[in-house]
């Protein structure tokens, strides 16, 4: 692709996200002119990731910029823009892009109707607010949804940035964003609750135990999708899933709920993917109930 011109850029919130993008952006050789920060810790990731830029109100740092990134929670992007819609912050020929999961363009209309370009450019990735996020940022992929014309510009902007551009449709961003949510989030709470059953159990140093555990899981898987299923559930072992369901009655009762739920997905795939017979299926819903 093409490198587009050198483009003026505002960071509206100087978050984990925001700070490592923009950084990125300036690396790619855009030119960071302005950036909104409140919090203490956003101002020592603007101070970290992008000294000298200049810490605006965020009014200011759209008004400076010919690219404006919002990097700010779901519930206030809509807000944000219709807000800044109603002072005439926006004007036309700026590009805006937001880096929510769940929301498409369509949040961005208020811009848009001004003449704003609208893009939704997410960071398939998670970032921990330090500098190698944007080291990170090389080889990972982000979910890009734009008007059909102006795709080109979307993507050309994310591959500057070290990344790969995947195409999310307009209609399926919810969608995408709930498998990411299961896939990511919900692995870090599976993930440990695994490790605090294991220190209540006595193992030391329960991380160094599962480590090449769940790093195999996660590549089987990745490669052999429901093949890689192992486990009680995927056996049938009734007597050993009742055993579990017994012990974490008694040491862990707040997690039965999630382990039955999981268990029970398990068992629907396992029976899709021919791992289970109709009876042994059965029989360990059964179980679970």
């Amino acid at each position: 692709m093409s490198r587009p011109a050198r483009l003026r850029v505002g960071v509206v919130g100087v978050g984990r996200v925001g700070s490592a993008l923009g950084a990125a952006l300036a690396r790619a050789g855009h030119e960071i002119v302005a950036v909104s920060a409140v919090s203490a810790q956003s101002l020592r990731r603007a101070a970290q990731l992008l000294p000298g830029v200049p810490v605006l109100p965020v009014d200011e740092t759209v008004g400076a910029a010919e690219f404006v990134l919002l990097a700010v929670p779901d519930d206030v992007l809509r807000p944000l823009v219709s807000g800044l819609a109603v002072t005439d912050a926006w004007r036309p020929g700026q590009i805006v892009a937001h880096t929510s999961g769940a929301q498409g363009i369509g949040v961005l209309d208020p811009a848009a109707a001004r003449g704003v370009i609208a893009l939704a450019l997410h960071p398939v990735m998670t970032f921990a607010g330090r500098p190698e996020d944007v080291d990170r940022l090389a080889g990972a992929t982000f979910g890009v949804t734009a008007p059909d014309d102006l795709r080109p510009v979307a993507e050309t902007l994310v591959v500057e940035m070290g990344a790969e551009p995947v195409w999310v449709p307009e209609s399926a961003r919810s969608l995408y964003h709930a498998a990411l949510t299961i896939g990511s989030n919900h692995l870090v709470t599976l993930v440990n609750d695994c490790l605090s059953l294991l220190a209540e159990a006595g193992v030391g140093e329960p991380a160094r135990l599962v480590a090449p555990l769940l790093s195999a899981s996660l590549d089987n898987v990745l490669r052999l999708g429901d093949a890689a299923l192992t486990g009680p559930v995927s056996r049938g072992d009734i007597a050993t899933i009742g055993a579990h369901l017994d012990t974490l009655a008694r040491a862990a009762p707040q997690l039965l709920p999630s382990y039955r739920a999981m268990a029970r997905r398990t068992a629907e795939r396992a029976l899709s993917a021919g791992r289970l017979s109709a009876e042994q299926a059965d029989a360990v819903l059964e179980t679970l109930r």
